[in-house]
C-alpha cells in the first residue's frame, strides 16, 4: 500500500505563489507516475501536472509556464512531489490532490484547498 500526505494549500492574492507538496510512504518503489489533479468549485476533477518514472512530466495548457511539478526521492521510505504555482489567477481556485500511480493500484491523497482571491 501507498499513503500520501500533502501539504502547502491556503489562501493567496491574484499574482501569487504557493508551492504544495505530496509525501508518498509505503511500496513507493512499486509506484510509475506521481501527480497533481484539481477540482474547481463546480466542475469535474482535472490532471494539473504529472511526472513519470522516467521523468516525463505533463501539464495541463491553463498551467503550462506557471506551474513546475519536481520529484525529489529520498531513501527508498519516502518520495516528495512538489508543485510550484506561480502568478496564480482565480481560475486557479480548487481543491488539489495528490495522486500516484503504481503496479498495486491508484492512490488519492485527501486534498488540500487553494484559493486564489483579493
Amino acid at each position: 500500500q501507498v499513503q500520501l500526505e500533502e501539504s502547502g494549500g491556503g489562501l493567496v492574492q491574484p499574482g501569487g505563489s504557493l508551492t504544495l507538496s505530496c509525501s508518498a510512504s509505503g511500496i513507493i518503489l512499486s509506484l510509475t507516475n506521481r501527480g497533481w489533479y484539481r477540482q474547481p468549485p463546480g466542475k469535474e476533477r482535472e490532471l494539473v501536472a504529472s511526472i513519470a518514472k522516467g521523468g516525463i512530466i505533463n501539464y495541463a495548457d491553463s498551467v503550462k509556464g506557471r506551474f513546475t511539478i519536481s520529484s525529489i526521492s529520498g531513501d527508498t521510505s519516502k518520495d516528495v512531489v512538489s508543485l510550484q504555482m506561480n502568478e496564480l489567477t482565480p481560475e486557479d481556485t480548487a481543491v488539489y490532490y495528490c495522486h500516484a500511480v503504481g503496479v498495486y493500484g491508484t492512490y488519492w491523497g485527501q486534498g488540500t484547498q487553494v484559493t486564489v482571491s483579493p
